[in-house]
């Protein structure tokens, strides 16, 4: 027992004292981090202080940098305005610049003008003088060629007396003839009509005899003073050769001629004129260009069998109206065969 209680008091003596050095090594440290601590807060606070200094310093810059800036803005709000004003001046003076010059150059031009006029003026001015010297060297023989145009004035005065009194000897004269030349007119349109009427009254013999023998035929009629034919009687679809059947259709109305035509005195100047007439719709082949040489044929067929049946020739005409002259303005079958026709008119040359 009294050697387990000097172990532990033994073991109590070794512990404290380096518990103690512990103590006091980590006081130490203690202190030394206070003193570490102190002089930084020392050091800081200076530095506090300094920066505190210099941003007072720097507001104070602030301070006159804004003043100056508002200086400035005001210095070039003024400047702009002296030079909105300055452009404004430039371009007024630009204008009349240009005003001035555009005044400079007409005045130019017509000091050209003038300088022109005046060079033409002063050639006119030797013109004149020369003129005026040649008219005084020929003024003296106008002199005398007035006084011989004065016997000539003379002269021809008592010329023109006698040729006022021809001229009224002539103009009774011719009053004379325009009554005779009148009443020359007025019986020539008398036995113009007289004529005219006796050939009316054969035309209407004439076509009342064939009235009576072609009869009531669609195809073969009378229209006014017409004898007309369709084309399909007399000639194939784009031909123009009468075949039989065709010249027997014709017989009758050139016999019916022949007849008549013994019976018109011979001062009656009569034609029977042959008119072909197509439909609109054209043709163009080896034979017939165009209608009009299909209508021209088909009217001198006519006229060519006219003469070969005793038709005296100078009695006889032909004409081609291709499709110029339709009785049918319609664009159908039926108004394309009515529109193709042989005409026969008896008439004066």
């Amino acid at each position: 027992m009294p050697l387990a209680r000097s172990r532990t008091r033994r073991s109590s003596i070794d512990i404290w004292p380096g518990f103690v050095d512990a103590l006091a090594q980590l006081l130490m440290v203690i202190i030394f981090i206070l003193l570490v601590f102190t002089a930084g807060q020392f050091f800081l606070s200076d530095a506090l202080s300094g920066r505190d200094k210099a941003l007072a310093e720097l507001q104070r810059q602030v301070s006159e940098l804004s003043d100056l800036l508002a200086l400035e803005r005001s210095n070039s709000e003024t400047l702009a305005g002296q030079l909105k004003a300055s452009l404004t001046e430039r371009d007024a003076l630009a204008a009349q610049l240009k005003a001035a010059t555009s005044q400079a150059d007409q005045a130019t031009g017509q000091l050209g003008e003038a300088k022109s006029q005046l060079d033409a003026l002063r050639a006119r001015a030797e013109a004149a003088e020369k003129a005026l010297a040649e008219e005084q060297d020929t003024s003296r023989a106008a002199r005398a060629q007035v006084e011989q145009l004065t016997a000539s004035v003379a002269a021809l005065r008592e010329q023109l007396a006698k040729i006022a009194a021809a001229l009224d000897l002539s103009e009774s004269k011719v009053k004379e003839q325009q009554t005779q030349i009148a009443e020359l007119g007025r019986r020539l349109n008398l036995a113009l009509a007289s004529k005219v009427q006796e050939l009316a009254k054969y035309r209407s013999e004439f076509f009342g005899r064939l009235r009576e023998i072609i009869g009531d035929r669609k195809d073969v009629r009378i229209v006014g003073d017409r004898f007309v034919f369709q084309s399909e009687v007399l000639f194939a679809p784009g031909s123009a050769e009468l075949g039989e059947a065709a010249k027997q259709q014709l017989d009758p109305v050139f016999a019916a001629l022949k007849e008549i035509a013994d019976k018109i005195p011979p001062d009656i100047n009569w034609v029977l004129r042959v008119d072909g007439h197509t439909d609109k719709r054209p043709i163009s082949n080896a034979q017939f260009a165009s209608n009009w040489e299909l209508s021209a044929a088909r009217a001198i067929s006519v006229v060519r069998y006219a003469t070969a049946q005793g038709v005296p020739a100078n009695r006889l005409a032909a004409a081609g109206f291709a499709d110029n002259q339709p009785l049918d303005p319609g664009e159908g079958e039926e108004a394309y065969r009515r529109n193709r026709r042989i005409e026969l008119k008896l008439t004066e040359r």
